[in-house]
């Protein structure tokens, strides 16, 4: 009995195993991960000694910090849209607070040309308004007084100290189209179209045309983890003609004239608005990348006068030379926001979806 039980009981085992495995091969497959999410976040923020935008600086040559979010929903590899806000300090003449900006668009990729189609609005709220012509008053006026307050002249509110006078509102839109095209691994060229019905909302409409160029640096020639690009970016913003509100006056910061006893009202070469000068800008740097970090290291330039720059930004602290005196600004004052400028920019980029 013995003899037929020990065969008995090693065919039962194989059996068993057998069925283990034949079990092993018949269990349902794991199911596959879920696909990613066709929505995401991305976050930037940014530390910089000077805020420039196209060769003109935004805060007075000082530092400005930024922070944004943008809200990407990837349709297909080909089509994202996107709409973000961003928010950047400023030093305007109006005291306007901060520049906040609302965008949105559209990104179609083919292959190695990208392109990309939005709309962008610069808020600057908390702006106040410096008027000297009295055809077009402020409401209400701002609150610093004029640079003098001597019988005859405009009463406080209507100049900024040096004379210049700005809106409080300088909000603007722009729309947009931009193409990059990716030659190879090293080498992208890019081009840009911005148009605005109402540049700073100072009745002059503009178009800004600009091109650029960027090298990316093997990384076999560089540390583990460093990246590096060098680009450069030429531009053109042809600008048109203001509203009244920015017309020449008679003479001189509103030094009152025979026939303009108040000095405020618009007289001179351009009594309906002043045509701004169209300008070249350019800019040529280098940017090292770590993980989600950027240092940009940049040169910027225009070729605008001092005399040009200060009837386009109104600036506050601009200072009275003769040689500024032209019929375009007869009050001779110059401003150096469009002078050469070298700007270091420190950024932080990430999406929410590689936060851990």
């Amino acid at each position: 009995m013995k003899r037929v039980a020990l065969p008995l009981l090693i065919v039962a085992g194989l059996t068993s195993s057998a069925l283990a495995a034949d079990m092993a091969k018949k269990a349902p497959p794991a199911p596959p991960p879920p696909p990613p999410s066709p929505w995401d976040v991305a976050i930037t923020a940014a530390l910089m000694n000077d805020y420039n935008f196209r060769g003109i600086t935004q805060s007075r040559h000082n530092p400005s910090a930024q922070a944004g979010f943008e809200l990407r929903y990837t349709f297909n590899p080909q089509w994202q849209w996107y709409a973000g806000i961003s928010g950047e300090s400023i030093d305007f003449p109006n005291h306007a607070a901060a520049e906040i900006d609302f965008y949105g668009g559209v990104r179609p990729t083919f292959d190695k040309l990208a392109l990309d189609f939005g709309v962008w609005y610069y808020w600057y709220p908390g702006g106040e308004c410096f008027n000297g012509d009295t055809t077009t008053p402020c409401t209400p006026p701002g609150a610093v007084p004029p640079f003098s307050t001597p019988a005859g002249f405009t009463p406080a509110g209507l100049f900024l100290p040096n004379g210049n006078v700005v809106k409080g509102n300088l909000s603007f839109v722009e729309i947009y189209g931009k193409a990059t095209y990716t030659i190879n691994d090293q080498w992208a060229v890019g081009i840009q179209e911005w148009y605005s019905p109402s540049v700073l909302n100072s009745g002059a409409d503009g178009w800004f045309t600009t091109g650029n160029i960027t090298y990316t640096v093997p990384t076999s020639m560089l540390p583990s983890g460093i990246g590096m690009l060098i680009s450069g970016d030429v531009g053109y913003w042809a600008l048109g003609t203001s509203d009244n509100f920015y017309c020449t006056l008679g003479f001189p910061n509103g030094t009152p004239a025979p026939t303009n006893p108040t000095g405020t009202g618009c007289s001179g070469f351009f009594p309906n608005g002043v045509p701004y000068q169209s300008y070249w800008t350019w800019d040529a740097g280098v940017s090292f990348t770590y993980k989600a970090f950027t240092l940009d290291l940049r040169y910027y330039d225009t070729n605008l006068t001092k005399a040009q720059c200060n009837v386009f930004d109104s600036d506050h602290t601009s200072t009275f030379s003769t040689s500024n005196i032209t019929n375009l600004n007869p009050g001779g004052l110059g401003s150096n926001w469009c002078s050469a400028a070298f700007v270091a920019k420190l950024s932080f980029a990430t999406n929410l979806s590689n936060i851990k």
